[in-house]
């Protein structure tokens, strides 16, 4: 079992060491074509030389600490047209860089990821939106495909959720509209909104489901056991490759710190309890989780590697993982 965390590296102060750096739009718009080369290569080389600085950072953990979600920011602006021309002005030197992202996470196990965002939408019934859905998943495609990967079913992650007015019809034509090595890394996500667990795993012919337990817990008021009679429906989404959860618990102070909270009997909106704690700090909760033995743990929480260290420790207690 692995445990990830998503973006950011805290060191021991909780300060980022390596920080992606990003522009706006308008910024980027206001300048002209020199600035703009000028400003997309300082950035873009920052975040790629601060991601090698991460992973390698990642290589020194224990094996059950390697694997990441990289930030969407890594190639800022880079589906603004505006800017991909530029980016394909930029590539030569670019590329080695990424290239250098995935040699250090093959060769020591670090297991990688992309979320593109909330607005990727590939279910929406506005064409303009599916066509800009295709377009961010593709450039995040095209960054793993830079570090080496696309070249095998899941051997690196896009997940994205699958809200959409369209619902499974929508996001199975979209999928067909995807390149090869962007259907080979996608996977889809339950949410707490709008697709339950039930609606994506309509998607597991296509592509593998991540299990999101905390959106299904907000959505359903149900904590899904590792017993379920889905999740060998999951499973079988990823042929053969370790299957990914999300693990989240709702903020402190509004859940208690031991056993499994009820949303009747809590005096918060719902709406609330989607936002994701510091730490970990529900122990039937970290069991509960960990008692999925057979699948990695993307660790959505807001202390990032600091939080995954504590619950590294805490299933090393409870003999859930091996120390190597």
């Amino acid at each position: 079992m692995k445990l990830g965390f998503a973006c950011k590296y805290f060191d021991a102060q909780a300060k980022q060491p390596f920080p992606f750096k990003i522009t706006t739009r308008t910024r980027f718009l206001s300048l002209d074509r020199e600035e703009q080369a000028r400003l997309l290569a300082q950035l873009a080389t920052n975040n790629l030389e601060n991601q090698i600085l991460t992973l390698q950072q990642l290589a020194k953990l224990p094996d059950a600490m390697r694997m990441m979600r990289i930030g969407s920011d890594l190639l800022p602006l880079y589906t603004v047209p505006e800017a991909t021309a530029i980016y394909s002005e930029l590539m030569p030197d670019l590329q080695p860089l990424l290239a250098r992202c995935g040699e250090i996470a093959r060769t020591n196990n670090i297991r990688l990821s992309f979320h593109p965002g909330q607005y990727s939408v590939l279910a929406s019934d506005n064409e303009g939106v599916v066509d800009r859905a295709i377009e961010d998943v593709e450039y995040h495609a095209l960054c793993a495909v830079l570090m080496g990967y696309g070249r095998q079913f899941q051997d690196f992650k896009i997940n994205i959720h699958m809200n959409g007015k369209k619902g499974i019809e929508g996001f199975r034509a979209a999928f067909q509209r995807l390149s090869p090595e962007a259907r080979n890394m996608l996977t889809v996500e339950n949410d707490e909104i709008s697709c339950s667990l039930d609606d994506v795993l309509q998607a597991r012919d296509l592509c593998p489901v991540v299990l999101d337990i905390h959106h299904h817990w907000v959505k359903e008021n149900q904590f899904i056991k590792a017993d379920d009679a889905r999740i060998p429906l999951i499973i079988e989404s990823w042929r053969g490759v370790r299957p990914v959860l999300h693990y989240s618990i709702a903020q402190e102070g509004l859940i208690p710190e031991h056993g499994f909270p009820d949303q009747q009997d809590l005096t918060v909106a719902k709406t609330k309890l989607r936002a994701h704690s510091d730490y970990y700090f529900n122990q039937d909760l970290n069991d509960w989780a960990l008692s999925f033995k057979d699948f990695d743990i993307m660790c959505e929480v807001k202390m990032k590697n600091l939080a995954v260290e504590r619950l590294y420790r805490y299933a090393l207690d409870r003999e859930v993982i091996k120390a190597r």
